[in-house]
């Protein structure tokens, strides 16, 4: 993944990214319609180290856009009214369709590692439940822009 270019002081190195990526649970995905127009939505999501998966409805703004224009920016962030405290990722690049729509719980490797990452942020552990209205979007990030402001305490 290319690196940023600006803010490089606050930039989170990749061990710090990728443990803000794990934990947070909630990301913004932000697309654009048929006619241009934007679209974002809360959505739950995983990180393997190497690409965000998002679990979606099928049946969904977020998902036709997808279909239309895979092009979409992701947002993970935190840190409430404290300047210091704000931190967060923006991913961008195409997501692209991983398996079966929607997904029914047909055995597939590439699907291993993010159902059992979902599995164990979402449902304690659990297994993955299959409800046949979600799917699977993947992102593999072109580009990735990160800050945490807690670094201009140093």
């Amino acid at each position: 993944m290319p690196g940023q270019r600006r803010g490089t002081r606050i930039a989170m190195t990749d061990e710090e990214r990728d443990a803000f990526l794990r934990t947070q649970p909630v990301c913004r995905v932000a697309t654009a319609g048929a006619g241009g127009h934007p679209h974002t939505s809360a959505l739950w999501f995983v990180w393997d180290g190497t690409a965000l998966w998002l679990n979606s409805l099928t049946r969904s703004r977020r998902w036709a856009d997808i279909r239309h224009r895979p092009e979409i920016s992701v947002l993970v962030d935190d840190g409430g009214f404290d300047f210091l405290r704000l931190r967060g990722v923006e991913l961008l690049g195409c997501g692209e369709v991983v398996g079966e729509v929607p997904r029914k719980g047909t055995p597939l490797d590439e699907l291993a590692v993010p159902e059992r990452l979902f599995a164990e942020k979402y449902m304690n552990g659990g297994t993955f439940r299959y409800d046949g209205r979600h799917a699977w979007l993947r992102l593999r990030p072109e580009k990735v822009a990160s800050w945490d402001f807690a670094k201009l305490r140093a």
